[in-house]
């Protein structure tokens, strides 16, 4: 009988952290909204106050995206920016030490899923 108390307790314990777990959908869409959005905007073609300023490119056209491989995102996200472009100061500051694998994953996703449709050509 001790064994089965312990045993639904575990079952319990396991089932709330699962429960707690957030979808990767939700993580990449936080991340965005919490550490890039102020700049890069809401819908990520860069056009706040400072993204203006710096002179940010829209993230969600085609040819950015495909520029882009996941892994120039991810490094970009990991180490930050600091450049000149156009005459503009462009920085970011680096996410390495503040971001796991997964919420990488999740940031790169969301990033992913902002690209513009392709125009249809008639």
């Amino acid at each position: 009988m001790k064994n089965l108390g312990l045993m639904v307790v575990m079952l319990l314990a396991a089932w709330s952290t699962a429960a707690r777990a957030e979808d990767p959908k939700a993580v990449g869409a936080k991340l965005w909204k919490s550490k890039c959005a102020q700049c890069h905007g809401t819908d990520g073609k860069g056009q706040t106050k400072k993204g203006k300023e710096m002179g940010i490119s829209d993230i969600t056209s085609p040819d950015w995206q495909k520029e882009f491989t996941d892994q120039k995102i991810k490094d970009t996200l990991s180490s930050g920016l600091k450049r000149e472009r156009n005459g503009k100061k462009q920085e970011m500051d680096p996410l390495g030490k503040e971001l796991e694998p997964a919420q990488f994953d999740a940031l790169i996703a969301h990033i992913r899923s902002m690209q513009a449709p392709l125009a249809v050509k008639k």
